[in-house]
């Protein structure tokens, strides 16, 4: 049996739930500060905390799911998620809220196990990678529409229960909580392959680079640029993947096949989820803080935290409506088609902000360019690295989207948030950063898009294509230029 709609609809319900954990704790973050009794800068490290231990345990959880079922996998990152998100109901303290925060984490392998259940089944059947295209784009649907509900609901609830955190935080515990009981009964496992071994020393050696270059990420944001062991700590990083792919390429059954990370389906879709995590994870704040920039800095749109709020929904909806195109736009055209033009969307919504950005109008616009190609890419890349993969690693090719993504988002926080401090001085009023701040945060987001468009250019033209829409190709026959499935 293939993809059922059924599957979809308890898998929505997931979606729900994640984005409902992304958008509900954003509003509370001013009271949850006091109730902790910690300064604003503070709260940084939770999100540096729960980005870094995603980034290591994403490509775990989603390799063991190709070895022992993607839906266990998801069962275990669903309990993990609903004990932290009990715990942070009643953490009271820093430290205690920052470990229950951190594994909160956990959710952020949802929606790659889904993707690789969902492709695992679709397999079955001649039209797998364009099914996995559809239900992908409906799972980011119900992420964003779960963080809209998220957003809109926490502060008015947080009113209503006269400011009791604790029955406040309750609320997303308790969607996990019930959620699990969704993927308990109404998702069926996918088939791993036998005789399969997790490869500890590989992961073991990932998870030392990752970490080390997540936390030095983290370090160059609070530290500066100024501080000589944040780069040494970097390098460290970035060297232990030279012991990494030693190993891997001697493994018989290694952590991360780095033979199909290079292929050419493969190579450009990971590196494409970097750079979009640049403004997927790193923009955000930046362009929040500039909506409230007061006007009389000669730039900034001088928005109150209600206003804000529209102008973020505004960009959620225009992901949705991304999320629902790309696969009509990847049957009208291609696959890589889809890719290349989601990608150049981010690129020019935020490059249009140089020279478009004094008006409340041209926020709007440039947002909705750019919100309409990253809600395509966040259910694209991983459905076509699982449509790339050969049985048995879909559910390790999506995960690493979503690793390399953090890892690209991380890198941005920690580049952003130098870039916006060293101009803060120059502005008029307290606290704002400078415009050539946030031209140059611009500027990077456009550029990594606009160089992801162009890597997704060496995908094969007929990649992620259904089985009988290759075999209607007779060009691809003719050249070589197969899909690689």
């Amino acid at each position: 049996m293939g993809v059922t709609a059924g599957l979809i609809g308890y898998l929505f319900l997931v979606e729900i739930t994640s984005g409902i954990i992304q958008g509900y704790y954003v509003p509370l973050i001013p009271d949850l500060v006091d109730h902790l009794g910690i300064h604003d800068a503070d709260f940084n490290w939770f999100e540096a905390a729960q980005l870094l231990l995603s980034a290591i345990v994403v490509p775990v959880l989603a390799k063991l799911g190709d070895m022992y079922g993607h839906k266990r996998m998801l069962l275990v990152s669903t309990v993990i998620t609903a004990a932290a998100s009990w715990w942070l109901a009643f953490a009271g303290d820093f430290w205690s809220f920052l470990v229950a925060w951190a594994l909160q984490g956990f959710y952020v392998v949802w929606l790659p196990l889904e993707i690789a259940l969902i492709f695992e089944r679709g397999r079955r059947t001649s039209t797998g990678p364009s099914q996995t295209r559809r239900a992908a784009g409906l799972l980011v649907v119900a992420l964003e529409i779960g963080a809209i509900i998220g957003a809109l609901a926490s502060g008015p609830l947080f009113g209503a229960v006269g400011g009791a955190v604790e029955l406040t935080m309750m609320v997303p515990a308790i969607a996990v909580s019930l959620v699990f009981f969704a993927i308990l009964f109404g998702v069926p496992e996918s088939t791993p392959l036998p005789g399969r071994a997790l490869d500890i020393g590989g992961f073991a050696i990932l998870t030392l680079g990752l970490l080390l270059i997540t936390s030095s990420l983290t370090f160059l944001r609070l530290n500066g640029p100024a501080a000589w062991w944040v780069w040494a700590i970097m390098a460290a990083g970035i060297l232990s993947f030279v012991p990494f792919a030693r190993h891997e390429l001697r493994h018989p059954d290694p952590a991360v096949d780095l033979r199909v990370l290079k292929q050419p389906t493969m190579w450009p879709v990971q590196l494409t989820a970097a750079l979009i995590g640049i403004s997927l994870l790193g923009a955000q704040a930046p362009l929040s803080t500039y909506a409230g920039t007061p006007t009389e800095n000669g730039y900034g749109l001088g928005l109150g935290a209600g206003q804000i709020s529209v102008l973020i929904g505004f960009y959620l909806i225009a992901m949705i409506v991304g999320a629902l195109l790309f696969p009509l736009v990847s049957k009208w055209a291609s696959p890589r088609a889809a890719l290349i033009g989601a990608s150049l969307f981010v690129g020019v919504g935020y490059l249009l902000f140089l020279p478009f950005h004094l008006e409340l109008w041209q926020s709007y616009l440039n947002m909705a360019i750019a919100g309409i190609g990253s809600g395509a890419l966040v259910g694209a890349l991983p459905s076509a690295a699982a449509a790339a993969a050969p049985l048995g690693q879909t559910g390790i090719a999506a995960g690493l989207t979503n690793t390399t993504k953090t890892v690209g988002g991380s890198f941005a926080s920690a580049v952003f948030g130098v870039v916006l401090f060293a101009g803060a001085s120059t502005a008029v009023t307290a606290g704002a950063s400078s415009l050539t701040g946030y031209m140059t945060v611009w500027a990077i987001c456009g550029i990594g898009a606009l160089t992801a468009t162009v890597l997704l250019f060496f995908v094969p033209r007929l990649a992620f294509a259904d089985a009988e829409t290759a075999r209607s190709a007779p060009a691809v026959a003719e050249t070589g230029d197969r899909p690689e499935r």
